[in-house]
């Protein structure tokens, strides 16, 4: 049975559907991303789960309750957004401890608690300290504490990463990860970052136009995409009508095709003409845009000198295993 349970969600103002028929089933302890585009409704059903926004149809089921009725207070759900909402006239204990007010927990027991989150989020030297003390991925590390201070139930994360630089970014995703791991606690997490859901998530549900496109393992949706859109949004594959395709492989090809860049390879001889059109460096990768009977494609090649790089204009060979191939809708 699964903990979390979204069957035939629906929501609209007025006449404007944000999502419909939303089936989604979450096992305890899963650490679930809703991916897609802005205003594709994964925040707005985020909301909904929380009880801050109300539906039109459908239920939510956590753990065999229904949540509909619920008002959100009473959900046990702790939920961090993208703007920290911290009290500034309260220090850091004080923020992290309010929850904890509102439940009624009192005396040693909170601040048992409170130090207990602050330890799991590195802060207890900061304690004392106002938001306007505070960094920002400090402030979101507050954020984060005044939700599992409370013990949760369900935690929901509404982009709680996009406001901060990609050093920090990349620091605080993993605390977060490390601490729902520790805790064993059903997380939702949602971005638009294609790279912080391939690294964090057990599982991705890829959204686009208040549907739910594809969902399964971070390898499963990068290698398989369903459609197009699954292609085109996670990694930059090469999108190819089957005409296309049909000319650049020198074979019948039945449908629309994608190819990863990384999987098409460089070599000297052999395989498909090709030329240098352009070329990107992306640190570890170079992003070559080449151009092969009339076709455009990007290639992925790893960056291992600067010896190695091929100039624009150069003439080269491209070799695309089978296996690189992938049809979709």
């Amino acid at each position: 049975m699964s903990y979390l349970s979204i069957q035939n969600l629906h929501k609209s103002y007025g006449s404007t559907a944000i999502f419909s028929d939303i089936n989604c089933e979450i096992g305890k302890g899963e650490f679930i991303t809703l991916l897609g585009p802005s205003g594709c409704g994964k925040s707005t059903l985020l909301r909904c789960i929380a009880g801050l926004t109300g539906v039109n149809g459908g239920q939510i089921l956590l753990d065999g309750q229904d949540l509909i009725p619920v008002p959100p207070q009473k959900r046990g759900i702790g939920m961090v957004f993208q703007s920290y909402a911290l009290f500034p006239n309260m220090t850091v204990q004080q923020n992290v401890a309010f929850g904890l007010r509102m439940l009624k927990v009192k005396g040693s027991e909170a601040e048992r608690r409170v130090k207990q989150a602050l330890e799991m989020v590195e802060l207890n030297d900061f304690a004392g300290r106002y938001p306007q003390q505070l960094s920002g991925g400090q402030c979101q590390r507050v954020a984060l504490a005044r939700s599992l201070v409370t013990r949760p139930r369900l935690l929901l994360l509404d982009e709680p990463l996009s406001a901060l630089d990609a050093r920090i970014r990349k620091h605080l995703r993993e605390q977060i990860r490390a601490i729902q791991r520790e805790l064993g606690l059903t997380t939702i997490f949602v971005t638009h970052d294609q790279e912080e859901a391939l690294v964090l998530s057990d599982r991705i549900v890829l959204m686009n136009a208040g549907k739910i496109v594809q969902s399964g393992d971070a390898e499963t949706l990068y290698t398989a995409p369903a459609d197009a859109f699954a292609a085109g949004f996670i990694g930059n594959y090469n999108l190819l009508d089957a005409a296309t395709a049909s000319h650049l492989l020198g074979r019948p090809i039945g449908s629309r095709v994608a190819i990863r860049p990384e999987a098409i390879q460089i070599g000297a001889q052999g395989g498909i003409q090709a030329q240098i059109r352009s070329h990107s460096l992306l640190g570890n990768v170079i992003r070559y845009r080449v151009e092969a009977r009339g076709v455009e494609l990007l290639v992925d090649v790893l960056n291992r000198s600067a010896s190695d790089m091929h100039a624009s204009g150069q003439h080269i060979n491209l070799n695309i295993e089978d296996n690189a191939i992938c049809e979709v809708a």
